[in-house]
């Protein structure tokens, strides 16, 4: 299970894996723009981590840690939308793993700068999503590519397991994976 932490926008996916597969299984947003108490969203967040664990059984949650931002008030409610998806999950005893923004778009794209438009793209074409199911807030997608960087730091073979010098070698090797 992937999170974006958000205390407006909090992106969520779920990805069934099966050896050297992923699969999406659920993504989307909650959207909070209607709620303008800070503790009424941040409950908001931990109910819904909860309901989304109890509906899809996830055996591990991959979140996006904090960065550095110029307007610390706007970082710190983002810390605690992340603290209450992180004690939603430890109250169901599934274990954490964080990720930085650069390290996910890095795993992703290859390019740790890359915009969230870039990480959308190849998501679909990695995980064969039709492009109408690209949700219009790109927090889901951000949260799909939380959980794909997981995936991917599992360690499983990529590419059976040859090295690789390019992407368009990587595309060759995996051509179940990639899309044109």
């Amino acid at each position: 299970m992937g999170i974006d932490p958000g205390t407006t926008v909090m992106g969520y996916a779920l990805l069934k894996t099966a050896g050297s597969k992923a699969e999406v299984i659920h993504f989307d947003v909650l959207d909070m723009h209607k709620t303008d108490d800070h503790y009424a969203k941040l409950q908001q967040i931990f109910f819904k981590v909860q309901e989304l664990i109890d509906a899809y059984q996830p055996t591990e949650l991959a979140i996006e840690t904090q960065f550095v931002d110029k307007n610390v008030q706007t970082m710190l409610k983002l810390a605690h939308g992340q603290g209450v998806a992180i004690a939603a999950a430890l109250s169901r005893d599934l274990p954490i793993n964080e990720y930085t923004p650069m390290k996910i778009k890095m795993a992703v794209t290859g390019n740790g700068h890359a915009s969230k438009e870039q990480v959308a793209a190849m998501l679909q074409r990695y995980l064969h999503i039709p492009l109408e199911q690209i949700p219009k807030k790109l927090d889901a997608t951000d949260a799909l590519g939380i959980a794909y960087c997981h995936y991917l730091q599992l360690g499983l073979p990529i590419g059976g397991g040859k090295k690789v010098k390019s992407w368009a070698d990587f595309a060759r090797q995996n051509k179940d994976r990639v899309r044109k």
